[in-house]
């Protein structure tokens, strides 16, 4: 009995990690309905494990669940990106903090290959992903799970690749972007909390307001 309980949620852990990936990488569209029975055929369990990991998905806000509809993935509105800024204003800047106390080399070097590859990126789809990797590294290098969570959710594709989908940024401020997360790199390096705490709230601040004109 408990062995087959314990298997049960197994699935149910299974099917809901492989459905978030998909919405949050934006493989399931903002807008798209979930169609359970395709769903449990194409991933091989019943519907009971799927409805299971469907209500957990909702709790998160990443499903809707309509009645006598089945489930969709929310549309993100204007506000939705906006308040994404706002939470990363939140976060952001008291990691960058504590990651100055920790100074983990490793992340630090993640982050000097992010700004790396931003210099050289091209198109919305390669900055987002160099932004997206420098500020997982910074999260990352405060060395506290719950805060790389909370900023791999706002760094989702179906939010970030959506703000970067958006704008259209020019060289010079592509340039800008990568400029100011090396001075975030070195503060962080130099372990400056209240420096580095101070560029952050700075970056993302500006970010927003950039996003608040264009988006």
């Amino acid at each position: 009995m408990q062995d087959g309980r314990i298997e049960v949620v197994s699935i149910v852990d299974r099917v809901y990690d492989a459905l978030r990936a998909r919405i949050l990488d934006g493989s399931v569209a903002p807008g798209a309905r979930l169609r359970q029975e395709a769903l449990a055929d194409e991933l091989g369990v019943s519907r009971t494990p799927l409805r299971e990991a469907l209500r957990r998905l909702a709790s998160e806000g990443l499903v809707e669940l309509e009645a006598n509809r089945g489930a969709r993935v929310p549309a993100l509105t204007r506000a939705d990106l906006m308040a994404a800024y706002d939470a990363r204003l939140a976060i952001e800047p008291g990691a960058a903090r504590l990651a100055a106390v920790v100074r983990d080399e490793a992340a630090l070097r993640r982050m000097d290959g992010a700004i790396a590859a931003h210099r050289r990126a091209s198109g919305s789809a390669a900055l987002f992903e160099a932004n997206r990797a420098f500020h997982l590294a910074l999260v990352a290098a405060a060395a506290n799970e719950h805060l790389s969570r909370l900023a791999e959710f706002l760094w989702a594709a179906r939010i970030g690749a959506l703000i970067y989908g958006r704008q259209d940024e020019t060289a010079a401020e592509v340039a800008a972007d990568a400029d100011e997360h090396a001075a975030i790199a070195a503060a962080v390096a130099a372990a400056d909390a209240d420096e580095a705490e101070r560029l952050v709230r700075e970056h993302v601040a500006r970010a927003r307001g950039l996003f608040a004109v264009r988006g």
